[in-house]
């Protein structure tokens, strides 16, 4: 008997439909799903997990905060437990008969950890068991499944060390600095504060970019801009670029500004090829996600569904090469067989004769592309996701775009005028992967020597703009830059700065307990790239077998040492500037019975809502919801001047709310309902 097992149930279900070419039976172990079918004369099973099923945590004696002091934590070694343990009874009832074991989970150091836990697990109930391979594969497709089950391999047990040295680390980095900041600060229970190994570093990026937006000093300067006119009107810009004197620039500007007429003095055209944009890995996949207008944990999920769903290839790679071995014909055949028709016929007839190729090459899963054609309608969101992966493997296999570039100068009263213009000719990957916005604009055509019709002159005011926040897409990309995290850890490690409240908005913005955090540990390794990144290459030399877990776990131990004997020295300021934070954040605006400041509070049950500062003396309070996130804003009701929270559910756009519950704009909802 053979004993598959994958890390999903969906997984689960389309590969056993794939090895027994449909003729797959469901079965119950109680709630856990078994799906058996006979291959070659031989029984199969395969069962799909829910990610993890074994935990790695502290034992209950050192779980109690208050008495067991955080720096006591370094030492203590994690023990595991099972956390589904439906899933594993059903493992137990499959393993009697000692079956010859195929770990078929997601090919990362995740899945190949998650596989080595459950193999553990299932020698430990029957040890007879010593038959055990791996099936590796990138998509989950006929052609992937067959040909990995057709070639097993042996399980990666350097791969697994990485990944269980990651979570060895994480978990005591994390118990021990959260405890510790938290205690500091007396946040318990549901305010705790969290501190982590890679979060901490790039919550600091997010904090380090707000100081310099707010601590921007917005600077004058002075554009000269010539507005002119042939067939359609276009503007030219002074040659002096920028003018960063207002008197030099109101100067040059009365010289001229009753010209009527400027004339070509020289024309400058080239013909240029624009390189596609190279093969989807992660972090690209990501940002062009973002601009689309999806979060990256988001469009992580859909890409997530879409490879269980058997239409595009494992979504978690730093790859940026298609390997040889990538039927790409086949690729395209399914795809025209779709509503991509046109597209693949334009490859098939105007494509290039190679891909195009990044710079990141690796050889654990190809770059994201699509391998298959939906079945079935999809949904909005899959839909726009699996059409921008599809768009992009397209545009991989398309001509260069050419374009021409026109730089022409123009001379008025005098004063030369610089003006570029841009058109496309052949639009090839551009017109197949739409989503790059071409800022240049198409000029009319200009002759040198000919006289162009000016028809004003115009001296514009601006202020230098602060650097922006990074969007979610660009912070991914930044965190890779510094080898903050990983392809699988990236996206997750945003999630959680949101549900930490450490930040809000679509671009990440951080709160004011953010910056606090962030200022507490500011000279302290936690908040720094650089210890980060050590680590993640110390779990790289695991994977590759040049270190061992053993070795990497006890380094990164003595580096929290070290950084717990930096923090408790500064515990009382510590204790004061996150204090001081929280007062301000959870601040909504002044009483309007007493004039004290209104903050959002938690009673005895566990229930917030809004309170007076001045209690006892003033009892004034108003209810909130129970449910979703709260963000204070600064607005006041426009229709009883009361204080305004915003509120976020799942599922649910914010909205604005007054938390007044005699506020007339409620009464006269509610009589519009009656």
């Amino acid at each position: 008997m053979k004993l598959v097992i994958c890390e999903k149930n969906i997984a689960a279900k389309r590969i056993a439909f794939i090895l027994s070419g449909g003729k797959v039976k469901s079965q119950y172990l109680g709630k856990t799903p078994i799906y058996c079918f006979t291959k070659d004369d031989e029984p199969w099973d395969i069962i799909g997990l829910k990610g993890h099923i074994i935990n790695l945590d502290y034992s209950s004696g050192f779980n109690q905060w208050s008495k067991v002091p955080p720096h006591k934590l370094i030492e203590v070694e994690p023990c595991k437990r099972v956390s589904e343990k439906g899933i594993a009874s059903a493992l137990k009832t499959l393993v009697k008969g000692t079956p010859f074991l195929i770990v078929a989970t997601d090919f990362d150091r995740e899945g190949e950890l998650i596989g080595v836990e459950v193999v553990d697990l299932l020698k430990s109930y029957n040890p007879a068991i010593n038959q055990i391979k791996r099936a590796r594969y990138s998509a989950i497709t006929p052609f992937e499944i067959n040909t990995a089950f057709n070639n097993l391999t042996e399980v990666d047990f350097n791969l697994s060390n990485a990944g269980e040295a990651r979570q060895v680390i994480d978990l005591v980095w994390g118990a021990v600095l959260t405890r510790f900041i938290s205690l500091t600060s007396r946040r318990l229970g549901r305010d705790f504060l969290s501190i982590g190994r890679v979060q901490s570093p790039t919550l600091a990026l997010l904090v380090e970019r707000e100081k310099e937006i707010k601590s921007f000093i917005p600077k004058p300067y002075w554009n000269l801009l010539a507005h002119l006119k042939k067939d359609k009107p276009f503007d030219a810009t002074h040659e002096h670029g920028v003018f960063h004197e207002e008197q030099a620039a109101q100067e040059t500007y009365d010289t001229i500004k009753d010209s009527r007429e400027a004339r070509v003095k020289e024309v400058k055209k080239s013909v240029n090829h624009e390189l596609p944009p190279t093969p989807f890995n992660t972090t690209t996949f990501i940002q062009a996600a973002s601009y689309l207008g999806f979060s990256a944990v988001k469009a992580m999920s859909i890409a997530e569904e879409l490879y269980m769903m058997g239409l595009t290839s494992y979504p978690r790679t730093d790859n940026t090469v298609y390997p040889p071995s990538l039927n790409i014909k086949s690729i395209l055949q399914k795809l025209s067989e779709a509503h991509f028709s046109k597209e693949v016929k334009e490859v098939q007839t105007n494509g290039r004769k190679y891909p195009t190729r990044g710079k990141q090459q690796t050889t654990d899963h190809p770059p994201i592309h699509p391998v298959d054609a939906p079945s079935k309608k999809l949904g909005i969101d899959q839909e726009k996701i699996y059409e921008l992966i599809c768009r992009r493997f397209f545009a991989t296999l398309a001509k260069d775009t050419i374009s021409e570039t026109t730089e022409a100068w123009l001379d008025i009263s005098g004063e030369m005028f610089a003006v570029n213009g841009y058109r496309v000719i052949e639009a090839n990957w551009k017109h197949l992967y739409p989503y790059f916005k071409e800022k240049r604009k198409q000029i009319p055509e200009l002759t040198q020597g000919e006289d162009i019709e000016v028809i004003t002159i115009t001296l514009k005011k601006d202020l230098t703009k602060p650097p922006q926040r990074y969007t979610q897409g660009a912070l991914i990309a930044k965190m890779e830059k510094l080898s903050l995290g990983t392809k699988s850890t990236r996206h997750e490690i945003i999630s959680k700065l949101y549900s930490r409240k450490y930040v809000m908005g679509g671009t990440p913005t951080p709160t004011s307990i953010a910056i606090a955090v962030v200022d507490a540990l500011i000279n302290c390794d936690v908040v720094k790239p650089k210890m980060t990144a050590k680590l993640e290459t110390d779990m790289n030399d695991i994977a590759e077998g040049k270190k061992t877990l053993e070795e990497t776990v006890k380094e990164s131990r003595q580096m929290l040492t070290k950084v717990m004997e930096e923090l408790e020295p500064e515990k009382e300021k510590i204790k004061k500037n996150i204090n001081i934070a929280v007062k301000a954040q959870n601040t909504i605006g002044s009483c309007p019975k007493c004039g004290k400041e209104l903050m959002v509070r938690v009673s005895k049950k566990g229930k917030r809502f809004v309170g007076c500062s001045g209690y006892p003396d003033c009892k004034n309070t108003y209810s909130l919801p129970q449910q979703g996130g709260l963000t204070m804003t600064k607005k006041l009701c426009d229709a009883c001047n009361n204080p305004i929270v915003q509120v976020k559910m799942k599922g649910r756009r914010s909205w604005d709310l007054c938390i007044n519950p005699e506020c007339p704009k409620k009464k006269k909802k509610i009589e519009k309902t009656v």
